[in-house]
């Protein structure tokens, strides 16, 4: 048993991180079910992380929201080598000459918390507003390198560590083109795979996806170490993933030479990383030296600059997104960049075209510096050829022939033609499915796009008459009985979904999860928000005008009035339900509170809750009408300085404590 899971770890590195198997699927399959026998026949044998664990379980609907014990803070970042120097400065100021720095790569990836007690994997949390994030643990426990059960007994009671979730680059390459081949849309970088991956709601699928995990930090109530160094070591002793690359270093100069090698040898890495951390060694030294509202003062991120690259422009094609905005985007002759070949840059808009005076042919400088699609920077005159055609935004949609429309004070131009524009019906489809829309399982993307060009599926409303062409399903290739089933129980399930949820699934221009909410508490009905006149719409809190317009033109359409009917007719919600509210007291009621800042005792959020609950109001901006600014530190000074011009008081955590008597 101890070497069938040996062999099927080595073997799982071998094809996920190296991309390079040395066994068949139907080998390894074949091992993993031997594993899995033994182990129901010798129990007490079993390996406590054994790959047959490393599975997944039930589907999780919805992640808890779980509070830090110890914030995920952020760290300051630089690019340059004297706010090193500067940062090294500020350490010996106020703890003298005596110390040394842990020198770390920057991984690019998912934050992750995890929580061990008497040696059991508790809880695995994202690292989300800092303060609190979600609870992820059946997904994390499906990555093969998290250990489930640690053997030491050296451990403490109760610890976190954190660390970096990611994917290697080599299996993230394979898994691209194993969905090009099948005529999928390839993923756009490991980072988003890996964050995209933690987030599903199927343990399940989380098993299939070949992520790792890198742990750089320990946690605990009281003091087991002196160094930081000295925890990593204990973390890799306990069977944790800590990066082999990690150094000591007893100066700044050091620090830099460790910067200086990773620049270029970062890109012989399996995994991406942007830059290296730099963290006082010793404990009671970053104990002394503290941290501000945001970060330690104690460590520090350099991130390496963009790298560029100059290749040639072979042409530019147009792109129509949901919402009929069509986005220019450059085919690059192939050119190694940053570890990576690339394709494709982005141009953002027609005004950057004009900006960089695009010619086909023209030689093109072209950087990556954090985004998915790197970006063209630069055009190198010098080797324009002569006669070269100039490129020209179209004054059509590249799709359905429409002319595009580019309204005042925006640098979109827009295909308005919704209703018969392909790229755009697909995606309103799609996104009206969406987990943060109308959440329907058994639906995907690529299906919506099969069942569009079968002519199964022309508008949002048609999702619901799916039911009545269970015939023609049945005739689609890879689409057996089971995932017809799957997928009807959840279009059905999707008419419970709140009218907020239905709004924001519609798709309207601007109207995004947090607007669709105000919308649905403001008007309550459909019927009122069609109505609702721009005066209306803009007394509502924080609808502007902008959304006010667009909403109006929305419902202005007769084609989307008809699909709301539709919708009506087979179920959907439109009404808000109105939940009664018990307020804990009344002592903020007719107040006013705008929130700012950071705090030190609850989180924004905590706040907000608090003033609500004892009868206040959150407003989103300062007038003179305001009765309180609740400050914290780095509050945004231009709020402060409004505040002040118009006599609204400043009330700081401890004076609100004060006013609710709460201690």
């Amino acid at each position: 048993m101890d070497a069938l899971v040996n062999e099927l770890n080595q073997h799982s590195y071998n094809y996920y991180v190296l991309a390079m198997p040395t066994i068949a699927d139907y080998e390894f399959d074949k091992k993993l079910e031997e594993l899995g026998q033994l182990e129901k026949e010798h129990p007490e044998f079993a390996d406590p992380d054994s790959p047959t664990l490393k599975v997944g379980g039930d589907i999780t609907k919805n992640f808890v929201t779980v509070k830090h014990r110890w914030p995920m803070l952020s760290l300051g970042n630089t690019y340059n080598e004297q706010d090193l120097r500067d940062f090294d400065e500020r350490i010996k100021k106020s703890i003298g000459d005596n110390f040394e720095y842990v020198c770390e790569l920057k991984f690019d990836g998912l934050s992750i918390s995890l929580t061990y007690q008497d040696n059991q994997l508790l809880r695995a949390v994202t690292r989300g507003d800092g303060t609190k994030g979600d609870d992820v643990t059946a997904n994390v426990k499906t990555i093969s390198n998290i250990p489930h059960h640690l053997k030491k007994a050296d451990t403490p009671a109760l610890f976190e560590i954190r660390g970096e979730i990611l994917m290697h680059s080599a299996a993230f390459e394979r898994l691209n083109k194993e969905r090009e081949e099948l005529g999928e849309v390839p993923y756009a970088n490991p980072r988003n795979f890996a964050s995209g991956t933690i987030k599903m709601q199927d343990p399940k699928e989380v098993a299939k996806r070949p992520l790792d995990a890198f742990f750089y930090s320990l946690h605990t109530e009281k003091e087991h170490f002196k160094t930081h160094y000295e925890s990593l070591q204990a973390l890799n002793k306990w069977g944790f993933h800590v990066s082999e690359h990690t150094r000591l270093s007893s100066n700044i100069d050091q620090v830099l030479e460790f910067i200086h090698y990773w620049e270029n040898e970062r890109f012989k890495l399996s995994y991406d990383i942007d830059g290296i951390v730099i963290k006082v060694n010793s404990f009671t030294q970053q104990q002394e030296l503290g941290f501000t509202a945001k970060s330690p003062r104690w460590a520090i991120s350099y991130k390496y600059k963009a790298q560029e690259v100059e290749t040639i422009l072979e042409s530019v094609s147009y792109q129509v997104g949901r919402t009929g905005a069509v986005t220019p985007v450059a085919n690059l002759k192939p050119v190694l960049l940053a570890g990576t070949t690339v394709k494709r840059a982005t141009l953002h808009n027609a005004n950057e075209i004009e900006r960089l005076d695009l010619h086909v042919g023209d030689s093109v400088f072209v950087e990556k510096g954090g985004e998915i699609i790197p970006k063209i920077i630069e055009v190198n005159l010098e080797k324009r050829k002569e006669g070269a055609q100039r490129v020209i935004y179209p004054s059509n949609c590249p799709e359905c022939g429409t002319e595009l429309v580019r309204k005042e004070g925006e640098v979109a131009f827009y295909c308005l033609n919704d209703e018969g524009c392909r790229p755009q019906i697909v995606g309103k489809i799609q996104h009206f499915i969406s987990r943060k829309a109308m959440n329907i399982d058994g639906l995907g993307d690529e299906t919506i796009e099969s069942f569009y060009q079968k002519g199964l599926l022309g508008h949002i409303s048609d999702l619901y008459t799916l039911k009545d062409r269970a015939d023609q399903l049945k005739n689609i290739e890879r689409f057996g009985e089971r995932s017809i089933e799957n997928m009807l129980k959840g279009i059905e399930l999707s008419k419970q979904m709140p009218f907020e949820k239905v709004l924001f699934g519609l798709g309207i221009r601007y109207v995004g999860e947090t607007v669709a909410r105000k919308l649905a508490v403001g008007t309550g009905h459909i019927d009122r928000l069609i109505a609702a006149t721009h005066e209306e719409l803009t007394a509502i809190d924080e609808i502007g005008g902008r959304i006010a317009e667009s909403i109006i033109e929305y419902f202005s359409k007769e084609a989307h009035i008809e699909q709301i009917n539709l919708l009506k007719s087979y179920g959907l919600q439109f009404e808000a339900i109105h939940t009664v509210i018990t307020l804990d007291s009344d002592r903020l009621t007719g107040k006013t509170f705008v929130i700012s800042g950071v705090f030190e005792q609850y989180s924004r959020e905590e706040l907000k809750d608090m003033i609500e609950s004892n009868g206040g109001k959150i407003l989103s901006s300062i007038s003179a009408k305001l009765n309180y600014l609740l400050a914290g530190d780095n509050m945004g000074p231009s709020k402060l300085e409004k505040a002040q011009k118009l006599n609204v008081p400043l009330i700081s955590e401890n004076d609100l404590l004060e006013m609710l008597n709460k201690d």
